[in-house]
């Protein structure tokens, strides 16, 4: 469901870059080749998470569906792996950039159908080769196109070469919170302890494959 981005948002002069660790087949494969340990990135724009973008899953019970999607803690794919490890990194920015960065994720919402998971592009990080895919991304691309569109250029190479262990690295990101998603500090704990609740009962009536 397409959450608008409000006003309020725009009177904020920070972003955020969520690094995951799922534990997925998929993500185990990848870091297999990056020894690094996070493998999935995506773009906040709110401390508590509410408002979170990136390239993956559509389906959360479907790997193999993947294109821009607007991630929920509490309903999505996370919330069957409750064990997921992350890192919270903040970026101090202008309002004007913060409003270009908005600016630049209503254009995808509008058009989220035209775009595919650039899955050919990871086979080029891995090569250090630019493969250059129109309306395709994956993760890390994603969040680092848009703060290049900002006009955010933290790195001297293609956002097709960023990788989320490059967010971690560049001196420019404040880390905010470190360790088990689920036990971050901001997240709404009505909502979390309702999502507990169902994982529970459905675990009881066979749980989860995927």
């Amino acid at each position: 469901m397409k959450r608008s981005l409000t006003e309020k948002n725009n009177s904020k002069n920070s972003i955020y870059v969520l690094l995951t660790d799922t534990g997925t087949l998929f993500t185990t494969v990848i870091k297999q080749f990056t020894s690094a340990p996070y493998n999935h990135a995506s773009l906040a724009l709110d401390a508590k998470l509410n408002d979170l973008f990136s390239f993956g899953r559509k389906n959360s019970s479907n790997p193999w569906t993947a294109g821009f999607v607007e991630e929920d803690l509490y309903e999505g794919t996370f919330r069957h792996f409750p064990d997921t490890q992350c890192v919270l990194l903040r970026l101090e920015v202008s309002q004007g950039q913060r409003a270009a960065v908005m600016q630049f994720i209503r254009n995808f919402q509008n058009d989220r159908d035209t775009y595919r998971y650039n899955l050919i592009g990871l086979l080029g990080v891995l090569f250090n080769y630019d493969f250059k895919r129109k309306r395709a991304y994956f993760c890390s691309q994603f969040v680092a196109d848009a703060l290049r569109q900002a006009g955010l250029s933290l790195w001297d190479r293609p956002s097709s070469l960023v990788t989320p262990d490059d967010f971690v690295r560049h001196p420019a990101f404040e880390t905010v919170y470190e360790g088990r998603l689920y036990d971050y500090p901001l997240l709404d704990q009505e909502r979390l302890s309702d999502m507990q609740n169902l994982a529970q009962s459905s675990n009881q009536l066979g749980g989860y494959t995927a």
